[in-house]
């Protein structure tokens, strides 16, 4: 089995980078106030990250999350928002679903995977859309120049689940799949809220 194509067949049909919501953002057209959504709401999603490395044991990457928790809080100040609990029923769900799949080993595996594999490439879209149309303060970019090259998580994640047994390895490649859909779901809660009715 080649494995990391199997995990990409349970992204591909959620695949973050073709949903409307980041679409928006690149070309401009997402209004500022989905931005602060964005920010206050799935920053409670980017705050449980930490947990889910802490149960792979790996304490450098766990602190590392945590850094990257407080420059999305920077995120959040410079859109003039804060992160709080979620309010919009996927992006509650998408962090319902994260304190699940970070409870076991192997859903951990693949459900950080379906996040981190996926963040490059996304935060260098966020950050360019950032620069190119939104007039906001400089500190809303670091969160995104640091993922914009962070590819050394997605490939320790690979290595990991590679070494699981079979059932177990099944159950990262399920996980993947549920974390996927879920990222989706609370992307979409979020630009319905905002764009909807403007398309």
């Amino acid at each position: 089995m080649d494995l990391k194509k199997e995990l990409d067949l349970r992204i591909q049909p959620w695949a973050l980078l073709r949903h409307p919501f980041y679409q928006a953002w690149e070309s401009g057209t997402l209004p500022v106030d989905a931005l602060q959504t964005y920010a206050r709401e799935y920053g409670a999603f980017i705050g449980k990250l930490p947990s889910g490395w802490s149960l792979l044991l790996d304490d450098g990457t766990a602190q590392e999350e945590r850094e990257h928790a407080a420059l999305w809080n920077e995120f959040a100040a410079g859109l003039e928002t804060n992160v709080g609990d979620p309010e919009l029923p996927a992006v509650t769900a998408l962090v319902t679903k994260a304190n699940k799949l970070f409870s076991r080993l192997e859903t951990a595996l693949g459900a950080l995977y379906a996040f981190e594999i996926q963040q490059p490439e996304t935060a260098k879209s966020k950050l360019d859309g950032l620069r190119k149309h939104y007039n906001l303060p400089k500190l809303t970019e670091a969160y995104f120049e640091v993922h914009s090259a962070n590819h050394h998580e997605a490939a320790k994640l690979l290595s990991q689940i590679a070494m699981l047994h079979p059932g177990d390895c099944d159950s990262a490649l399920t996980a993947c799949a549920q974390m996927s859909e879920a990222l989706w779901n609370a992307l979409t809660d979020i630009y319905n809220k905002h764009c909807q009715n403007s398309n």
